[in-house]
């Protein structure tokens, strides 16, 4: 993989970081950082924020912006939109919500048999990870001390998301539906709302 591709999946799945870490995880100078960076920002992948520092100069931070979703699934936009637009003219709105539940149920059948023979929280949602990064969503599993985050750092359906936002209420049924024996699940953040991310908390019952 190349630098520049290295650097653009470091900011899709951490956020905005400065060259001084991008450098450490990639084990470069901070310069040779810099240098991809500015070709990066030339090709208009990345932006830069100013921050104030406690002291000295403010510090840089780099962050992506739309144009390098080009580098990531995108769940074949063009012709999701058309087919969302085409199932809501022939069978109406009633049409396509049978459309996402049915979705949602085919996903449901999926996760639980993946995730069947797991007994405890953590395993189920480490499977449920896999099988969503899969699809492209780029997903983890973070341990807090009472409750636990799944992180989903890419949409591959967003613009379908952003479209018709029964999609994004059908995931998250979806995630409840998975644990509801075992855990509470909300959204945190999401990804059609202008976050970077969609954070789910499952806190368990």
């Amino acid at each position: 993989m190349k630098t520049s591709d290295k650097i653009i999946q470091l900011l899709k799945k951490q956020g905005a970081l400065t060259a001084k870490t991008l450098a450490g995880e990639l084990d470069l100078t901070t310069m040779g950082v810099r240098q991809h960076m500015l070709a990066l920002e030339q090709s208009g992948e990345v932006i830069f924020e100013d921050k104030k520092a406690p002291r000295g100069r403010p510090t840089r931070y780099w962050s992506l912006t739309e144009k390098s979703n080009v580098h990531f699934a995108d769940g074949h936009e063009g012709l999701t939109l058309q087919l969302i637009d085409s199932v809501k003219t022939v069978f109406g709105d009633s049409g396509l919500e049978q459309l996402i539940e049915h979705r949602e149920r085919e996903s449901q059948k999926l996760y639980f048999e993946a995730m069947k023979d797991k007994k405890d929280l953590l395993s189920k949602l480490e499977v449920l990870a896999v099988l969503r990064s899969e699809e492209g969503y780029m997903a983890t599993v973070i341990q807090e001390a009472d409750f636990y985050w799944l992180i989903e750092d890419h949409c591959p359906i967003c613009a379908a998301a952003s479209h018709c936002l029964n999609f994004c209420r059908s995931e998250l049924s979806l995630f409840q539906a998975l644990l509801e024996d075992v855990a509470s699940v909300s959204r945190e953040e999401h990804i059609v709302e202008g976050a970077r991310r969609c954070a789910y908390k499952v806190s368990p019952l």
